[in-house]
C-alpha cells in the first residue's frame, strides 16, 4: 500500500468522525456531554462509547484500516438509540447520512435524550436482528466496493501473459482516489444488469456529477481498470459484445460502397451513407445508453498519460519520441524456425509458457517452422539456448486488425503503425484543424459535453467558430499487453479520467481446470 493510499484512508476516517460534528454538538448538549468534544476527532466517539456503555476496547478497533469505519458507524447507531431511534430507517439514515440526520435530531425540540435504562428496556424481534445484520453487511460491502477495492475477473486474453483468463483480481480504488458513483441508486453487488432477470440494475433518478476524492493521476505503465469509453450507446440485443458504434460503422461502409456509383459528390455520399446507416441500425435493434459508472469494465495497461505524444511503429511504442520497452510478459506473434523437427508440449509449456491447447503455437507447414505467440523472455531464451534458429515478427498475422481510430479518410493508420497523436491534458489548449478534428471530435462532443459542428470549412463549438480548444479533463492511452490481439485505444481512442475505476493490484485466485497455485497472491506489475 502506497503512502497516498494510507493518506486517503486517514482522511476518510477523519471525515467520518468530523462531518457529523455539528449535529453531535447539539446531541451532546441534550445528553449532558460537554458539547465542544463533538468537534475533536475520536474524542467524540470516546464520549459516545461511554454514553452507550460499550466495552472500552471497541474504541481502539476504530483505527483498523477500513474495518474501523464500520465500528465508528456502529457507535453512531448505538448513540441514536439513546434518543429513542430504534427503527430500521432511522439506523439506515445514521449509517448513510449522519452529517444530515444528526443535526435533525440535535436541533429539533421533540427529540430528547432518553438515557441508557430506557434503551435496555427495548427489545428487537428475531426478524429485526437478521435484518439489521443484513443491512450492516450490505453497507459494509458497499463502502468497501466503492471506496477501497473491488473484485474483478479477467474475461479475455488481451493482457496475456501478464494477466490470464480467469485470473481473479483485487482492484484498488484508493490508487487514483475513490470515485463517487454517478448512479447511487442501484442494486448492491451487481454492475449494470441484474443476473437472471436481464434487467437494468440502476436508476438514473438521482445523478451525481463526476467526483473523485483525493485524486491522483494514472501513471504510465499502470495496469488499469476503466469503464469502456465506447460503451455509452449499445444495442439491447448484442450489448458490448458488438458495440453500437462498430455496428453503425460497418453499416455505413456498406451503404457507401452501394451508393458511390450513384452519388458523385463525396460529401453528399458520406452524409447519405451515415443517415441511412443510422436509420437501418435503429430500426433493426433496440438502442440503449449507459452512464459512465455502469459501462463495461475493461482492463489494459496505461501506455500514454495526459500530454504525451504516442506513436506506434511496427508494434514498437514510442512516447515523446522515445522507444518504450514492452512489458516483460507481453507477447507478440512471430515466425519461428527451430533447430529441432519436433516439439514437446510439456517442455513448451514449462520452459516457454506456450500452451498448445490454447493455440499459442502451430506449424506453418514448412519444415521446422512455427507460428508462436512469444513473450520477450521466451524469445530471448529460445535464441540463447539454441532451441530456435531464427525468430521474425509475423507481419501477416491479422488478429484484431482492421480499421482503427479515428476511422477517417485523413489518417492511414493501422494497428501496428499508428500516430503520432497527442493525448489531451487538462488545461492544455490545442489548435483545431481539418487534420486533427476527427481525432478530438469525440472528446469535445461526448466526453466534455459540447455541441460541435463542421460546416462551411469551419469548426463550430457551441455555435461559435473555434480555432482552438482547451481540454477539461486528463485522458489516457490504454493498450493490452497482448498487443496484436487487443481491442484498445487504437480502436476507440482516449480514456477520460472520469472513466478510471482503479488500479489492478493483486491476483488473489487463478483458475484453469484447477487452481493455478503459482499465480495466487501475486502482485500485478
Amino acid at each position: 500500500m502506497s503512502s497516498h493510499d494510507i493518506l486517503v484512508l486517514i482522511i476518510i476516517s477523519l471525515l467520518l468522525v468530523l462531518l457529523p460534528a455539528p449535529g453531535l454538538y447539539k446531541m451532546f448538549q441534550k445528553a449532558g456531554i460537554p458539547a465542544w468534544k463533538a468537534f475533536v476527532p475520536y474524542l467524540n466517539t470516546w464520549e459516545i462509547l461511554k454514553a452507550a456503555n460499550l466495552k472500552k476496547h471497541w474504541f481502539f478497533w476504530q483505527f483498523i484500516p477500513v474495518g474501523g469505519w464500520f465500528i465508528t458507524l456502529w457507535f453512531f447507531i448505538e448513540f441514536v438509540k439513546l434518543f429513542g431511534k430504534f427503527k430500521l430507517y432511522q439506523h439506515a439514515l445514521t449509517a448513510f447520512v449522519p452529517f444530515l440526520y444528526f443535526p435533525y435530531i440535535g436541533f429539533n425540540r421533540k427529540d430528547r435524550y432518553i438515557g441508557l435504562e430506557s434503551v435496555k428496556k427495548h427489545r428487537k424481534s428475531a426478524a429485526r436482528e437478521w435484518i439489521d445484520a443484513a443491512v450492516f453487511a450490505i453497507v459494509a460491502a458497499t463502502l468497501i466496493r466503492t471506496f477501497v477495492f473491488e473484485a474483478y475477473t479477467i474475461p479475455t486474453g488481451s493482457m496475456e501473459k501478464t494477466l490470464l483468463i480467469n485470473d481473479f483480481l483485487f482492484v484498488s480504488k484508493l490508487s487514483y482516489g475513490p470515485r463517487l458513483p454517478n448512479t447511487p441508486l442501484a442494486v448492491p453487488f451487481v454492475h449494470h444488469t441484474v443476473p437472471g432477470l436481464n434487467s437494468q440494475s440502476y436508476t438514473e433518478a438521482v445523478k451525481i456529477p463526476y467526483t473523485r476524492w483525493f485524486a491522483t493521476p494514472v501513471k504510465r505503465n499502470d495496469v488499469v481498470v476503466f469503464n469502456f469509453p465506447a460503451g455509452d450507446t449499445l444495442t439491447q440485443e448484442l450489448d458490448s459484445k458488438d458495440p453500437y458504434y462498430d455496428i453503425l460503422r460497418r453499416e455505413e461502409q456498406q451503404n457507401y460502397i452501394q451508393l458511390r456509383g450513384q452519388i458523385k459528390d463525396e460529401k453528399q455520399l458520406r452524409e447519405i451513407s451515415h443517415s441511412r446507416a443510422r436509420d437501418n441500425v435503429w430500426n433493426s435493434y433496440t438502442i440503449k445508453t449507459r452512464p459512465v459508472d455502469k459501462r463495461e469494465n475493461y482492463i489494459k495497461r496505461c501506455v500514454g498519460i495526459a500530454g504525451d505524444i504516442i506513436e506506434i511503429k511496427e508494434d514498437v511504442v514510442y512516447i515523446n519520441g522515445i522507444v518504450q520497452p514492452p512489458p516483460p510478459h507481453s507477447q507478440l506473434h512471430y515466425i519461428v524456425t527451430l533447430n529441432s523437427p519436433s516439439v514437446d508440449p510439456d517442455i513448451m509449456k514449462e520452459e516457454y509458457n506456450l500452451d498448445e491447447e490454447k493455440g499459442d503455437y502451430d506449424p506453418t507447414g514448412k519444415p521446422n517452422e512455427y507460428r508462436m505467440a512469444l513473450t520477450a523472455v521466451a524469445k530471448d531464451k529460445m535464441l540463447k539456448n539454441g532451441f530456435a534458429k531464427n525468430i521474425l515478427l509475423d507481419h501477416s498475422y491479422n488478429g484484431n486488425g482492421g480499421d482503427v481510430y479515428p476511422y477517417d479518410t485523413v489518417h492511414k493508420w493501422t494497428r501496428d503503425n499508428f500516430g503520432p497523436v497527442q493525448i489531451p491534458k487538462k488545461g492544455e489548449t490545442i489548435a483545431l484543424n481539418a487534420g486533427n478534428i476527427s481525432i478530438y471530435e469525440r472528446v469535445i462532443r461526448v466526453y466534455e459535453n459540447n455541441k460541435i459542428e463542421i460546416r462551411d470549412g469551419g469548426i463550430f463549438i457551441n455555435d461559435k467558430e473555434a480555432a482552438q480548444y482547451t481540454f477539461k479533463m486528463n485522458y489516457y492511452w490504454m493498450m493490452g499487453d497482448n498487443r496484436q490481439d487487443s481491442q484498445d485505444s487504437r480502436y476507440w481512442g482516449f480514456v477520460p479520467e472520469d472513466h478510471i475505476v482503479g488500479e489492478a493490484w493483486l491476483i488473489w485466485m487463478s483458475w484453469d481446470k484447477g487452481i493455478r497455485w503459482k499465480r495466487m497472491f501475486k502482485t500485478i506489475h
